[in-house]
């Protein structure tokens, strides 16, 4: 069999708006096209592979000859300049930055507060956080209203603050931190951002090692001690990861889910006629706008040959988790929205051992917001034509700024 050869594109740049709200930018395509493995250039200097195939990417983090961690040289960070590079080698790495059995060690203990089961327990508590908020934004004097400030925003962060012990009072200030350290802005903001985020977690695992209570943090800090292995500077890494991985995300799919269900009210029918379909419209829309994509990076160890394509040991890759999403050859018709499609097998949360561990209770958080606002508001609507609205263009996750609704 011939081996195949990667087309290389030199006058693509990341990162690569998009060209409307909802499609992956056009270039996506045309790469996908010619081969779904390119060598392309960084915008910040060299080149990596970039895998847009849906077989090809779920293979690349498969493979544990692909490294994740980002101290090594060559690491294809193309969103960060030297400074913030150098201030990420300096700390210690997080879970998603860690390798074989350094990462296995580190989400092993963690993994039992994200299962199903011990997630079921916390439905009730969440279906009350997201009626709390569902009445003030119905008693709110003015419409129309922000839904992102009203809801999407305030329930993964409470849920989130809830589940690791961390005060609510608190919100606006990781919330803003956390939106610093995701916006393509400055490298001085970032830093900035990321060095107040830090120090606030390390001050609130300081407080917990002396006085624990009853969250994932505590539990942990206790597990550690019993075991004579207490990692003061990998504790607040973990809950460093879990805070602004675990309401940013989520908060940005509630905004582009209900804006995607409104703007395609065939399928919004779909689900107000039977909720028992919510999940498999959650996965369509997880699919269908891969929030997080261009972030899933590796470098190859090893020589490595994915699709018929060599790559070489010391060379970066890049997975396009919304190009392989949107992958044809995965899913039929992928720029339609079909909440009945089936689209568990898309990799939105990522794929392999570094899968998000908060999938499960996104998945809740996104199908509860959903079910009870549709039910208890049935005549939402835009109060804005989507074209109209501000994307996060400046973000490494998408989403948007403000979504005015009304009723």
């Amino acid at each position: 069999m011939t081996e195949s050869v990667a087309l290389e594109l030199t006058g693509l740049k990341l990162p690569v708006e998009r060209g409307c709200p909802f499609a992956p930018p056009s270039a996506y395509e045309r790469l996908r096209e010619q081969a779904p493995i390119n060598k392309i250039h960084l915008t910040s200097g060299g080149e990596a592979w970039w895998v847009s195939g849906h077989e090809e990417g779920r293979a690349v983090l498969v493979d544990p000859r692909f490294s994740s961690d980002k101290r090594k040289d060559g690491f294809p960070l193309f969103m960060l300049d030297a400074a913030t590079l150098r201030q990420i080698r300096s700390q210690p790495p997080l879970m998603l930055g860690m390798d074989g059995a350094e990462h296995s060690a580190a989400r092993r203990p963690v993994i039992g507060e994200f299962t199903v089961k011990r997630l079921a327990a916390l439905r009730p508590r969440i279906q009350d956080i997201v009626d709390h908020f569902i009445d003030d934004m119905l008693a709110a004097d003015r419409r129309p209203v922000d839904l992102v400030q009203a809801l999407s925003l305030p329930v993964p962060s409470l849920v989130i603050c809830e589940l690791l012990g961390v005060p609510y009072t608190d919100h606006d200030f990781f919330q803003s931190r956390s939106t610093m350290m995701l916006r393509r802005t400055s490298s001085e903001d970032r830093l900035r951002a990321f060095a107040e985020l830090r120090a606030y977690i390390d001050d609130l695992v300081t407080r917990k090692e002396s006085d624990p209570g009853d969250d994932l943090l505590s539990r942990q800090i206790a597990r550690q001690r019993r075991q004579g292995t207490l990692d003061h500077a990998g504790m607040v890494g973990l809950a460093f990861l879990l805070l602004t991985a675990g309401h940013e995300t989520t908060a940005n799919m509630i905004s582009l889910g209900v804006l995607g269900l409104l703007s395609h009210p065939e399928q919004l029918a779909v689900v107000k006629a039977d909720p028992g379909r919510t999940p498999m419209a959650v996965e369509e829309l997880l699919r269908y706008f891969t929030i997080a994509d261009g972030v899933t990076t590796r470098l190859a160890t090893e020589d490595v040959k994915i699709g018929g394509v060599s790559i070489k040991a010391g060379e970066g890759v890049i997975v396009s988790t919304l190009s392989a999403n949107w992958d044809p050859a995965a899913f039929k018709d992928p720029a339609e929205l079909d909440v009945e499609r089936g689209a568990r097998h898309h990799i939105a949360f990522g794929f392999g051992p570094h899968q998000c561990l908060g999938q499960n209770l996104a998945r809740m958080e996104l199908q509860i917001v959903f079910d009870t606002l549709f039910r208890r508001v049935p005549t939402l609507r835009l109060a804005a034509p989507a074209g109209d609205l501000p994307f996060k263009t400046d973000s490494v996750v998408y989403g948007v700024h403000e979504l005015p609704v009304t009723w």
